[in-house]
């Protein structure tokens, strides 16, 4: 996979960073969009997230080695260092929701998967 650095990207415009079927499923994959580390995600049922890399736990960028899964219905990632589980869809900690990672918008176009750091 391809990874582009597009540091010099304006708010809200879209950086295409792979294509879509570079994601499997349930495994996630680190970009660098804008000056930063994001995790994209690819759920079983086709869905995509984009969540911040950076572990707030650990102060390592792990997140896209995370174990994909859900809880009470949400799809979460489970840090791979302390293991604590955050939603895929707030970024917001599971286990300590004082804590949360940034989210980043995510779309396919044209079977190009796009991210915005808005």
């Amino acid at each position: 996979m391809t990874v582009l650095d597009m540091t010099a990207t304006r708010a809200g415009e879209w950086i295409p960073v792979c294509s879509y079927t570079d994601l499997l499923p349930e495994r996630g994959a680190a970009v660098l969009v804008g000056g930063r580390q994001a995790a994209i995600f690819r759920t079983f049922d086709g869905a995509l997230y984009a969540l911040g890399n950076l572990d707030p736990f650990s102060g390592a960028q792990v997140m896209s080695r995370g174990i994909v899964g859900t809880r009470n219905g949400e799809p979460t990632v489970a840090s791979p260092m302390h293991k604590q589980v955050f939603s895929l869809v707030t970024g917001v900690c599971l286990d300590d929701p004082s804590v949360a990672l940034p989210t980043y918008p995510i779309r396919v176009t044209d079977g190009t998967v796009e991210v915005s750091v808005v």
